[in-house]
């Protein structure tokens, strides 16, 4: 398994599960993704009912945001918590490029 770390504290990027992944108390919340070219399509956010209501979702998301202005990708958000973040948090959008679903 290659696992890279994140800038973002402990979220670490699993290229053989396709996602950014934390773990705290034993429990893993994850973001899953797709990579094509330069599409980066971000397709579910999954936090363990334990672990939510700390912020641990933002914070991978914000390192899968990282990783795309890093690596000059187009950032697709098909989650809906990832189009929710990008929506309250226009400011963490800065500098990427953003191909938004239609609703």
């Amino acid at each position: 398994m290659v696992q890279t770390r994140s800038m973002s504290d402990d979220v670490v990027r699993n290229e053989d599960r396709f996602r950014f992944e934390v773990t705290v108390d034993g429990e893993t919340a994850f973001l899953t993704f797709h990579r094509n070219g330069k599409r980066f399509t971000l397709i579910h956010t999954e936090v363990p009912e334990s672990l939510e209501g700390r912020g641990i979702g933002s914070k991978i998301v914000r390192a899968a945001l990282e990783y795309a202005r890093a690596n000059d990708l187009t950032v697709v958000p098909r989650c809906p918590f990832v189009q929710a973040f990008l929506e309250n948090h226009p400011d963490e959008a800065e500098g990427l490029s953003i191909d938004a679903p239609t609703t």
